[in-house]
């Protein structure tokens, strides 16, 4: 009994919208590398707002994992 009362607790601590936040997280690094490496001219304004929204993204990513799929 103890055994799947763990496993229905770990269940619960998951949420499809997590793979949506992956996925994100993946498209904004993605723009960003294409970004870095434009070579003509660098578009400043767009690569300072994507750099925010990664880090943002990023830091959404560690909350979830580590304190929410891996936490207690």
């Amino acid at each position: 009994m103890f055994l799947a009362e763990e496993a229905a607790k770990a269940v619960d601590k998951f949420d499809p919208f997590d793979i949506m936040m992956l996925l994100f997280t993946v498209v904004i690094l993605i723009g960003w590398i294409r970004l870095a490496m434009a070579r003509p001219k660098k578009n400043i304004f767009a690569l300072g707002f994507t750099t925010v929204a990664l880090g943002l993204f990023l830091f959404a990513d560690y909350i979830m994992i580590f304190k929410v799929w891996l936490g207690e």
